[in-house]
């Protein structure tokens, strides 16, 4: 089961509180403005900035 795109319109970074957007391979999500990717394992979304892996 992927994340609603309901869930998907209120999820925010919870570093800089921008957008998120769904990765192509449906993993992860990624703020573009702190450049983080937020893993998702069994379909939730880990939003610790502890968790997340610097992209370039």
């Amino acid at each position: 089961m992927a994340l609603s795109q309901d869930l998907l319109n209120i999820l925010a970074c919870p570093k800089c509180k921008g957008d998120l957007r769904l990765t192509d391979s449906q993993d992860g999500l990624i703020c573009d403005a702190c450049k983080l990717r937020y893993p998702i394992k069994d379909d939730i979304p880990i939003m610790l900035i502890d968790e997340a892996e610097t992209i370039g």
